[in-house]
């Protein structure tokens, strides 16, 4: 038995103080959650907090924060906060890896809204994405009144039941406010934490924590469950994220928010990520999202009311009879023709987008999505699907099972297993993933490339970059730099990539 990212390996039923652990279905950079069924049948997830590898500061840190998400679940019940039904120390001497490990028994959802919005297209909603924030809205507001932050907010930490219901999860990070703030150790996530975070000393009790943080944090991922996915600040990583935002906050750039997000709901977002923490302190979070949610209803109905009055008066009309006199003249409705029947103009297809993957193109069906939504995510207009069909066909053919065991390297886009494991964090969803999966290997793919073009840019390479950016997959981005151009060992893989793009029509342009 060993330890793996985040926790130790744990034997399919293995027995926990009458609990009996399943399945890995997930693992952060602390913990290993695992489907659990407890003693009466009923299933759970277990989070298992493991000390193989930690300091002795950093065990004291692990069980602070289990025992503060305990704490914190007693105090503070909600339909939309996920249960911690217990904390448990696993005492088993006979498996190292295991022995005195923290284990959380909590209930257990289906999927997390990470989840979700790795399977939700680009540029589009996921799928009742309105409805999830209200739910988590409702919950985030019962803590701040209760008196409570939550820390770290963020999409792996919202679970969707198993009736689709959305609950705010992992309160490990959570605090009490005592009057304006609280207290947390600095361990938040950089996609989600507020610009103030970066600039906070950490003290004797960690950093000061804030609702505002959460109002932050809840204006990110509205922004991403809108837009599929889509960060309101553009970067190939967390860091050039963050980054951004801090650049924002200072006002040194504007804030951008994605063409895909509803127009109902842009100042909802826009106040959440208000640059001034003071600004945040100030927004009634619960009203807002209320009015975004609600308006498409209020709309429905109103047009309802109009339609019904239509038709009414359209079979007064034709039955001869008079319209009702008692509405002065000026507020009457236009006459209502009911028209003859027409022959529909036909539908043209829109014209393919630059960069898009051709229709008739030798790229299989089953990826198209997958480097699609890796391109769409990279906010670089030469990062196209044209560019990364161009460079997976001259990389592996297509082929997931491709190998090269000379260079170590595998799969569809020919990773090396450590540099995966490097770019797959930046991926769409949390959790185990693999460079032979195609979709963890293209997503990891769309981040790095997306990260390369940024780098060069950086550096004054503006010229060729579709070039320079498979150069750089092929080599790295300092040796690219260091040649200052394609290095002349790689001219043929990338001439090849060229011709491939040029058959896919490939442009510099953005696919929509």
């Amino acid at each position: 038995m060993s330890g793996g990212p985040g926790g130790p390996d744990v034997p399919d039923g293995y027995p926990l103080a009458g609990y009996r652990l399943g399945p890995l279905i997930g693992a952060g950079a602390w913990g290993r959650v695992h489907a659990a069924h407890g003693p009466d049948g009923a299933p759970v997830a277990v989070k298992l907090l493991g000390p193989a590898g930690l300091s002795p500061g950093q065990r004291a840190t692990m069980a602070q924060l289990a025992h503060r998400e305990e704490r914190f679940s007693r105090r503070a019940d909600h339909p939309h906060l996920i249960r911690t039904l217990a904390v448990l120390t696993v005492d088993d001497p006979a498996h190292p890896a295991l022995d005195g490990a923290l284990a959380l028994v909590m209930e257990r959802a289906a999927r997390s809204l990470a989840d979700l919005l790795a399977t939700t297209r680009p540029g589009t909603p996921a799928p009742g994405a309105e409805r999830i924030l209200a739910e988590v809205c409702s919950g985030l507001v019962h803590m701040h009144r209760a008196g409570w932050v939550h820390g770290d907010l963020k999409p792996a930490n919202i679970l969707l039941m198993p009736d689709g219901t959305a609950r705010i999860a992992d309160f490990g990070l959570t605090a009490e406010l005592e009057g304006t703030h609280a207290y947390a150790p600095p361990l938040g996530s950089p996609d989600h934490v507020p610009p103030e975070w970066w600039s906070q000393r950490t003290g004797a009790r960690g950093v000061a924590l804030r609702p505002s943080a959460d109002v932050w944090a809840f204006g990110v991922i509205a922004h991403q469950l809108l837009t599929g996915g889509l960060h309101p600040f553009l970067g190939a990583t967390a860091r050039a994220r963050s980054l951004a935002a801090q650049s924002y906050a200072r006002g040194a750039a504007p804030l951008r928010l994605d063409e895909a997000l509803p127009a109902r709901w842009r100042p909802v977002v826009a106040a959440c990520l208000a640059p001034a923490r003071e600004d945040r302190e100030r927004t009634d979070l619960a009203a807002l999202v209320a009015g975004a949610a609600h308006a498409p209803r209020a709309r429905a109905r109103l047009a309802a009311k109009v339609s019904a009055l239509a038709c009414a008066l359209a079979l007064l009309a034709l039955a001869g009879a008079p319209e009702p006199a008692a509405r002065p003249a000026a507020a009457r409705p236009a006459a209502v023709r009911v028209p003859a029947a027409r022959v529909p103009a036909p539908v043209l297809a829109a014209p393919p987008q630059p960069g898009a993957i051709p229709p008739d193109s030798d790229v299989p069906p089953a990826y198209r999505d997958m480097i699609e939504n890796a391109a769409r995510r990279c906010p670089e207009p030469e990062i196209t699907p044209a560019l990364l069909a161009a460079m997976l066909k001259a990389e592996s053919g297509f082929d997931p099972a491709a190998a090269r065991p000379e260079t170590g390297e595998y799969g569809i886009a020919m990773w090396t297993p450590a540099v995966f494991d490097a770019w797959a964090r930046a991926a769409a969803h949390e959790g185990p993933k693999s460079y032979l999966d195609p979709g963890d290997a293209i997503a990891a793919m769309g981040n790095y490339v997306c990260w390369l073009d940024q780098q060069f840019k950086a550096n004054g390479l503006t010229r060729d970059l579709p070039a320079l950016v498979t150069a750089g997959y092929r080599t790295s981005d300092k040796t690219v730099r260091a040649a200052g151009g394609v290095p002349e060992r790689v001219r043929p893989h990338v001439d090849r990539v060229l011709r491939y793009l040029a058959d896919y029509g490939g442009s510099p342009g953005k696919s929509g």
